[in-house]
């Protein structure tokens, strides 16, 4: 009875051994055939590749037979077009095409008029690209003489001029704490770049003047450098250099919070619909998506253009503080209303356009093999708040480099797994082998000694 159990021990251990080998080689098979995963930082979102094929198709069609594009449900470009022509064209490039009353020129004219009637501080406005209108806010400071001015100017333009009263104030986002300090107060820090042969911080222009000496601590004693350069209003960018001239170990990576931080590949525009995170030093990371482009916000000190809108959230002192979808550069924030107890509209100064403005590139990471330990460039306030690239925050990069070994072989994505059922298989097929092998050795030593007493 002992021996047959053995018997049926052994085979049950040896067809399960096969068996872990044929899924495990299932699994493999599976794993090799299918695209890896992306292994860019994360955050991750889905649309990585769909703003530039919306842009093209509105850049080719034209202003006059075009009104915007955004990203729909399915993270495929939409394009609004006026014309069965341009929808066909649209479609052929493999997007969708809605077709709307008004053009993007007219959009455009709207705002022109918009900015030529009397400044009303406390006001924005912005193209609603999926809604074919220019839709126009104003918050609780503005009064109901200077709203119904307003009115009647949008009344004059046509009835796509969509008006309405916005929660809050629509304020800057500068206040007067960490994570980088001066005598104006403080902001968190956007992305490095540099001009080829220093590098610099860039941040929001409404932050500090030309000639504002930054710092990392309360104190006072750890200087982080001076603004050499910036436009606010009209935009709302400028330049930090560094106090030594180098942004130095990991400049392309940004700080979320948590002593962590997202490697930056890259920069880009944004899109209507489009997933974005921003980190900033009082909120650190919080993520939305894009609302409108091209906004104007009135602010208290000064009118702002071309920024983009979104429902993600800030609070003062996340000014300057960057926001980035998938890796890619896109902005550096502006203003709002609301907070992150009850969400608002967040604006953001385009990357791209401050960047051509200042004649300076990104400071990017590689995208793979930026090496154990980067961390972004040095500051403690940013690793406890979250604010860009802040200068003294220890950031370990969460991409490939910053991955672990458990995790690549625990991830039923890759063929870590599988090769792990596989070899664990060929240990249990080997081990049954072995044992049964020990036996039959054992038994036949005992035959003999009997034999031979």
């Amino acid at each position: 009875m002992r021996h047959a159990r053995r018997r049926i021990v052994r085979r049950v251990a040896r067809l399960a051994a096969v068996g872990g080998l044929l899924v495990g080689g299932t699994m493999v098979t599976r794993a090799v055939a299918t695209e890896p995963p992306d292994t860019s930082a994360a955050p991750h979102t889905l649309t990585r590749s769909a703003p530039g094929g919306g842009a093209a198709l509105v850049s080719r069609l034209g202003a006059s037979r075009t009104a915007g594009h955004w990203i729909g449900a399915d993270g495929r470009p939409v394009v609004a077009v006026t014309d069965e022509a341009g929808a066909d064209e649209v479609r052929r490039a493999g997007a969708a095409a809605r077709f709307v009353r008004h053009s993007l020129s007219e959009l455009e004219s709207a705002t022109a008029t918009l900015r030529a009637a009397p400044r009303v501080p406390g006001t924005a406005w912005s193209l609603d690209y999926r809604s074919n209108e220019v839709v126009v806010r104003g918050d609780s400071t503005v009064s109901r003489a200077d709203w119904s001015r307003l009115t009647g100017v949008a009344e004059g333009i046509g009835g796509f001029v969509r008006m309405e009263r916005a929660e809050g104030t629509f304020t800057t986002r500068l206040n007067g704490a960490e994570p980088i300090l001066s005598t104006a107060g403080r902001c968190s820090a956007g992305f490095n770049v540099t001009d080829g042969q220093r590098d610099f911080i860039l941040t929001a222009g409404h932050c500090g003047p030309t000639g504002s000496v930054w710092f990392g601590d309360r104190g006072g004693d750890r200087q982080v450098g001076k603004t050499v350069a910036g436009s606010f209003p009209g935009d709302d960018f400028s330049l930090v250099e560094y106090a030594n001239g180098e942004a130095g170990d990991g400049a392309g990576v940004v700080a979320v919070g948590g002593g962590k931080g997202v490697r930056i590949t890259g920069a880009g525009e944004a899109a209507v619909g489009q997933r974005v995170f921003r980190s900033g030093s009082t909120s650190g990371l919080r993520d939305g998506r894009v609302t409108a482009l091209d906004a104007t916000v009135n602010y208290p000190e000064g009118t702002v253009t071309g920024l983009i809108e979104t429902d993600v959230c800030a609070e003062p002192g996340d000014s300057g503080g960057p926001m980035f979808s998938e890796g890619v550069a896109l902005g550096v924030t502006s203003g709002g209303n609301g907070d992150c107890d009850n969400g608002g509209t967040t604006f953001f100064q385009p990357l791209s356009e401050a960047m051509a403005s200042l004649g300076v590139r990104l400071l990017a990471a590689e995208r793979e093999g930026a090496g154990p330990g980067a961390a972004a460039p040095s500051s403690p306030a940013a690793a406890g708040g979250g604010g860009g690239a802040a200068p003294g925050a220890a950031a370990p990069v969460t991409g490939v480099s910053g991955s672990t070994l458990l995790s690549r072989l625990t991830d039923r994505r890759n063929v870590g797994p599988g090769m792990l059922v596989v070899g664990g298989s060929l240990a249990a097929l080997v081990a049954t082998r072995w044992i049964r092998g020990e036996q039959e050795r054992k038994a036949y030593r005992r035959h003999y000694s009997a034999t031979w007493g």
